[in-house]
């Protein structure tokens, strides 16, 4: 638990953020939003008519900015351990992706489609240790690109949050083995302060 100084200062900064004020205007769940935007701009990662898997979703705002793009035509699928007010147009599961059972519901959601695009903005439950909420943070990250090698069409794109620490090297190069080119996203509206980055992989390669 934060010592009370410390979220006090938190959430000063939080309510005075412009991204968290900009979100609170325009509709969307949180400031998470923007950073999607932002990458989803430069690296034209969405087109109508897709069918996204937004992994981690709760509370929504990625599969909102994910169901504007795709147009009615496209379909998101969501999945977070966290329940998630309902989004029309979204299909969401509520489960633990480390589980079989809950990927095998996804599964079974997808009916048959692959995804012509991932995006994982998944973190675990912080403990404040970092090398372990690292680890415990690329793990979820390795599972999400074990579900991209079985449920992602060949040639389409993977977005997934990192956090910098050792294993981070390992990582990066296991998703250039599955995809054409990987690069580092860092997008402005990421707190300076925080260790997260996202790592896009550009066009699966046929294994």
């Amino acid at each position: 638990m934060k010592p009370a100084k410390t979220s006090k200062a938190w959430m000063k900064a939080h309510v005075n953020d412009s991204f968290v004020r900009r979100a609170q205007h325009e509709g969307y769940r949180s400031r998470a939003a923007y950073k999607l935007q932002e990458i989803a701009e430069r690296d034209t990662l969405f087109a109508r008519g897709m069918t996204v898997v937004d992994l981690g979703a709760a509370p929504g705002s990625w599969s909102q900015v994910a169901r504007e793009q795709v147009g009615e035509q496209g379909h998101v699928f969501a999945l977070d351990m966290l329940p998630m007010q309902p989004l029309a147009g979204v299909t969401f599961i509520q489960g633990d992706f480390r589980e079989d059972e809950v990927l095998g519901t996804l599964k079974q959601a997808l009916a048959g489609r692959q995804a012509d695009l991932v995006i994982s903005d998944m973190a675990p439950n912080l403990t404040g240790i970092r090398v372990s909420d690292q680890a415990h943070a690329m793990y979820l990250a390795e599972l999400a690109l074990l579900f991209c090698q079985e449920h992602l069409n060949p040639g389409k794109n993977f977005l997934v949050k990192v956090f910098q620490g050792a294993s981070f090297e390992a990582f990066r190069q296991s998703m250039q083995a599955s995809f054409e080119k990987v690069v580092i996203r860092k997008p402005k509206a990421s707190r300076d302060r925080s260790k997260e980055l996202y790592l896009l992989g550009l066009r699966k390669i046929i294994c």
